[in-house]
């Protein structure tokens, strides 16, 4: 990460994804992970976003007053989703990395085709809270491949039918204590060194940036169309990682 030009990109890289994070309150790791990649191998890219990450997360997670009955609710889910990152983190060792990127882009594809359709799945609490233990472990297996957070994770919390604030501070739940089990699974693995936690803590600034910029943004644009201009940018994204996987 000494490379100028990389260290660069990065900061856009995380200047945009906070300013995404900003407008809709998520999308962080899903931009920097489907940027970076381009440019680093997929722990690398894992790797540099879990400061930035796990600091805005932490502090969407804190607020909002609905703790106590968010855990009630989904205890099970948080806490398979979280414990089962370092199963899937053992991909990263035993299967080649271009068949992990490959995967990432497909989680990507699927959740931008999911938001643009505007599908939603409902559940009732006593369901949830029963397929609770399913969801988490799928989630966090697939998180601990390939960074990502929110398939079917997201799908799961929005299917409670939760209020939008206490929606948000759910996500921001999952978010939070997903990247510190990948920060984990990722040290544990030797895929975190100095560099590239030097340029993940200094990531932190180009994400607050842009998340006070989305901020600022977000009563003078409509959400539903910069919704729809997140997902069609991540699905183009998505299918261009398959497609780079596929010819490497």
């Amino acid at each position: 990460m000494q490379d100028p030009t990389l260290l660069a990109a990065a900061a856009a890289t995380f200047f945009l994804a906070g300013t995404v994070k900003g407008v809709i309150g998520l999308g962080l790791p899903t931009i920097t992970l489907g940027l970076m990649t381009l440019l680093l191998d997929l722990p690398s890219a894992m790797a540099l976003l879990i400061v930035p990450s796990l600091a805005t997360n932490l502090w969407q997670a804190a607020i909002g007053g609905h703790m106590r009955e968010i855990l009630r609710k989904t205890w099970p889910f948080l806490l398979t989703a979280t414990v089962t990152i370092w199963i899937g983190a053992q991909a990263l060792h035993h299967v080649d990395l271009s068949y992990l990127s490959a995967l990432l882009g497909l989680l990507l594809i699927a959740y931008a085709a999911i938001g643009l359709a505007g599908f939603k799945l409902s559940m009732s609490a006593a369901t949830a809270f029963r397929s609770g233990t399913l969801f988490g472990i799928t989630n966090g297996i697939l998180t601990g491949m390939t960074g990502s957070f929110m398939v079917p994770g997201v799908l799961y919390l929005q299917a409670m039918g939760m209020q939008r604030d206490m929606l948000v501070q759910a996500m921001g739940m999952l978010f939070m204590l997903s990247t510190a089990a990948l920060a984990i699974a990722l040290g544990n693995g030797a895929h975190i060194d100095p560099e590239l936690g030097l340029a993940s803590a200094l990531g932190l600034i180009p994400a607050i940036l842009g998340m006070v910029l989305g901020r600022k943004i977000r009563g003078h644009l409509s959400e539903v169309r910069f919704r729809q201009v997140f997902f069609a940018g991540v699905l183009t994204l998505g299918l261009y990682i398959v497609a780079s996987a596929g010819l490497s």
